[in-house]
């Protein structure tokens, strides 16, 4: 065999070989890159599916807190009400021009004549001391009280005070009315 002929064949099987070894590599690379485009669609498919719970905790969580922030401004406006109107009532209640106030004046005075004893005197609020002093003739009349209505019966020692001042009856009529208040304002 002539050494033409060798490199020839030698040079026709390398090539042989050769191609085996970039058919085997490019199945090899197929393979590998299949395995890998698995690995990445998983790996896509995992961090799709926590970002997707994420995102549906993250929406139930921002609804709640809307919700719980709406509720908190309602009561906060409806506390903020309450306050407005219990002032009105207030307001309305210690103006001497009060409808009713006389009436109300003279029924106190006969509780407080039924309640007290002889030795006590009537402690007026100030605008009220002569609508008191025209009902309440046989009771001693002392100094005036801070109020916005009404007056208290002391003992002539100080040691024990009836209070008729419109602020404590008043409290616990709003307070035993509130349920009722509280429907005619917000309809509950």
């Amino acid at each position: 065999m002539s050494l033409d002929k060798l490199a020839s064949e030698i040079e026709s099987m390398a090539e042989a070989e050769a191609k085996k070894v970039k058919s085997a590599a490019r199945k090899d690379a197929k393979g590998i890159q299949k395995e890998a485009q698995g690995q990445v669609e998983g790996y896509h498919a995992d961090v799709m599916a926590r970002t997707e719970r994420s995102s549906q905790q993250l929406a139930i969580e921002t609804v709640a807190a809307a919700r719980q922030a709406n509720q908190q401004r309602l009561l906060v406006a409806r506390r903020e009400e309450l306050d407005a109107t219990w002032e009105q009532v207030v307001e309305a209640v210690s103006s001497a021009k009060f409808r009713g106030r006389s009436d109300m004046l003279k029924a106190l005075v006969a509780e407080a004549i039924e309640a007290g004893t002889e030795d006590m005197s009537l402690r007026p609020v100030s605008k009220d001391r002569k609508a008191l002093e025209q009902s309440a003739k046989s009771i001693d009349f002392g100094d005036d009280v801070e109020g916005i209505g009404g007056f208290v019966l002391e003992s002539k020692d100080g040691s024990v005070v009836i209070d008729y001042r419109f602020e404590d009856r008043l409290r616990t009529a709003w307070e035993n009315s509130l349920g009722e208040v509280s429907t005619i304002l917000f309809g509950e």
